[in-house]
């Protein structure tokens, strides 16, 4: 009997646990917050937004985890990756693996923990957010939804098929070749549009449809492209659209054009609100080193300057430290830079 867990099943890995469960799927949902836990124990999964369902499912603390899970979908913060993946090692099936749902660029780290051959990394290509214990508001359309999916080297092919299966069950799953390339693209969209957006203290709307945020967001973009381009990335399509052919420029003519893309582009998920947004609303730190932080690591490491993620690090950590408020009006703090 192969055994599934959700490990973090806090906005997203709690619609991701419904879906599953609710198309046939067996999974267990493991989250530390005990009210939450105890929420979908007793009423089950209810998820609102762009759907409206309510399925029984079955949810534990990390305390209440028994025996060893075959596949771990991962879905914490990288606060605290390294302790957290040390903790599920022991809760691995031998040949079990560990995929990475998380942001950034969380596959070195894991691997190193747990091994090359059991470490799998995919991109979640839609929002959510937890509006109370055991509620949560699928923020994506419906036919916007969608995985890609990627392995290190040594993970057999049977065990890869059967990860892709239990994410089939939700939505459609993309196979990538260009992992590093998949990784990269969605941190330009998070490092644009969660780091921006959690700037002005909004949606994803709120920045690909203010001309002013827009203007920002564009340069973002490029610095992105720049970097990852420098650190040996190829950028992989995002729902089957080349990111870097429709937001690269190299004159005032294509910037204004990709700049005009920008909220067609982001339309099916304009109203995603920034997990790190969510975090400084409950006063908890944000993963902003593992997004706009690691487009500023590799600038400084391949001698790219980003001047537009450094000052969406320097404001999203004052936020963090009260010395500002994300609002609508930091987006002028970006005037000396567009």
């Amino acid at each position: 009997m192969k055994r599934y867990a959700i490990y973090g099943a806090g906005s997203l890995g709690t619609v991701l646990g419904a879906y599953i469960t609710k198309n046939g799927g067996e999974i267990t949902l493991v989250n530390r917050n005990r009210a939450h836990v105890a929420a979908l124990k007793e009423k089950g999964a209810r998820i609102t937004g762009t759907v409206d369902m309510t399925v029984p499912v079955t949810a534990v603390t990390p305390e209440e985890m028994t025996g060893t899970y075959d596949i771990i979908l991962l879905l914490t913060k990288q606060l605290h990756n390294r302790e957290v993946v040390s903790f599920l090692k022991d809760y691995l099936a031998e040949d079990g693996v560990i995929v990475t749902l998380q942001n950034g660029l969380p596959e070195p780290e894991i691997a190193e923990i747990v091994g090359e051959a059991r470490t799998v990394g995919c991109v979640v290509e839609w929002g959510a957010t937890l509006a109370e214990p055991g509620v949560c508001v699928l923020t994506s359309d419906p036919d916007s939804l969608s995985f890609h999916m990627g392995r290190m080297q040594g993970i057999s092919d049977a065990r890869f098929a059967e990860v892709k299966a239990l994410l089939e069950l939700m939505c459609p799953v993309y196979e990538e070749e260009n992992l590093i390339g998949a990784r990269w693209s969605k941190l330009l969209i998070n490092a644009t549009f969660s780091g921006l957006g959690t700037v002005v203290g909004g949606v994803f709307g709120d920045v690909s449809e203010n001309p002013a945020a827009r203007r920002v967001a564009i340069r973002c973009m490029k610095e992105c492209i720049d970097v990852g381009h420098a650190a040996g990335a190829v950028f992989a399509p995002v729902q089957g659209k080349n990111i870097t052919k429709l937001f690269y420029y190299k004159n005032a003519f294509k910037r204004a054009i990709a700049t005009a893309l920008i909220p067609i582009a982001m339309k099916k998920h304009r109203n995603i609100e920034p997990s790190m947004l969510q975090d400084l609303k409950k006063n908890k730190p944000c993963e902003i080193d593992a997004i706009n932080g690691v487009v500023v690591y590799w600038g400084k490491k391949c001698g790219i300057p980003t001047p537009i993620n450094d000052r969406i690090v320097a404001i999203i950590k004052a936020c963090e430290q009260g010395e500002k408020k994300p609002c609508p009006e930091n987006i002028e703090l970006f005037g000396d830079l567009v």
